[in-house]
């Protein structure tokens, strides 16, 4: 959520153009393309990343029940600490961050914790999609386009930004609302869509049990059972429950990637000789045709697993906007500017919270 916190400030009268060249040094830029000086944006700094991995690989039966012959192992393990995002919230970034850019199609997860009267204010995004999945509390999304609505605990937003968005999330009661927040690219095809949503609401998510092994699928299929969602980018997102004792084995299209986060407790990945790994870490897995994992403490271990074929495609991010060039980039903030191209309502309108 480092870009809603970019582009938060930009829309207060207290914005800072110097404050904010100086947050988005961590992008490492390689190049800064010139920009009109009379722009609302200050100097750009891009993000710019090339994908190398090949994937022919789609949404199927892949992800239910079958034998795993060569099992994922973990590459990259990284502790996620609470930091300072947003107007006084506080998350955990696993993706996003200098040790881990991004995961293609992957490029952010936040575990969020934010209390009233914090948040993330008015902002916008093109070129992704955001998935928020309500862990404690509750959670309100309003946009440009008239949309308003509250997610709570268990619920999914399933956000496409497309061509263009502009909206808040907010806190919807008093205490502490914690949630995942997830940041998945979209192919260049289908950058300049239209916006859409999908929201499920905790009793129609699809679940699932089997020996021990408690999970609710987001999206993707497990034990048999596939979740409605559609995903325009190949993806399975899963928050498996695993009771003291159990073991998961779970298949994954081999040229996908995948990563697991840790919610709550501990527990073995990858080879069952190895040491268990706890929580608030991030786990990402080489190749395999599937996950092992075991739980051998004396209480429950919960974790997110996602996985989602590679695009293979240039990315080129500069905050809230990710695109496949430089010069979209330029465009994409000089619609949001201009109030154009997908960003014609954002000009006059201002969310109630």
């Amino acid at each position: 959520m480092r870009a809603i916190s970019i582009y938060t400030r930009l829309l207060l009268p207290s914005f800072s153009p110097l404050l904010f060249q100086n947050q988005f040094k961590i992008f490492k830029p390689t190049a800064k393309p010139h920009i009109n000086k009379s722009s609302f944006f200050p100097q750009l700094n891009l993000k710019s990343s090339a994908t190398a991995m090949a994937s022919s690989t789609t949404m199927g039966d892949n992800h239910g029940d079958g034998e795993i012959k060569n099992p994922r192992q973990v590459v990259k393990m990284l502790l996620s600490e609470l930091q300072d995002e947003g107007l006084g919230a506080k998350v955990r970034r696993s993706i996003g961050r200098p040790e881990l850019r991004s995961l293609d199609p992957f490029l952010l997860l936040d575990e969020f914790q934010v209390s009233p009267p914090a948040g993330f204010p008015d902002h916008p995004h093109r070129g992704f999609e955001t998935v928020t999945y309500m862990l404690e509390g509750a959670f309100t999304h309003q946009d440009f386009a008239g949309h308003k609505g509250t997610i709570q605990a268990g619920d999914v937003q399933w956000m496409t930004a497309g061509r263009g968005i502009v909206h808040s999330e907010m806190p919807a009661g008093p205490g502490v609302q914690k949630g995942l927040q997830l940041w998945i690219n979209l192919s260049s095809k289908d950058k300049m869509i239209e916006p859409r949503y999908q929201e499920l609401q905790s009793k129609d998510i699809t679940e699932a049990e089997k020996d021990g092994v408690f999970v609710r699928i987001i999206a993707g299929e497990a034990f048999g059972t596939r979740s409605p969602v559609y995903t325009r980018t190949p993806t399975l997102y899963m928050d498996f429950t695993m009771q003291p004792g159990s073991q998961l084995q779970l298949p994954i299209p081999e040229n996908w990637n995948s990563f697991a986060y840790i919610i709550e407790g501990e527990g073995i990945f990858g080879n069952e000789k190895s040491a268990p790994i706890k929580s608030h870490h991030c786990i990402v897995f080489g190749s395999g045709d599937g996950l092992e994992v075991w739980n051998k403490s004396g209480s429950a271990l919960r974790f997110a697993l996602v996985g989602g074929q590679p695009l293979n495609e240039p990315v080129v991010q500069h905050g809230p906007f990710v695109m496949n060039t430089r010069a979209e980039i330029r465009q994409a903030m000089e619609d949001y500017y201009m109030g154009r191209n997908g960003f014609e309502r954002a000009q006059h309108w201002q969310s109630d919270q």
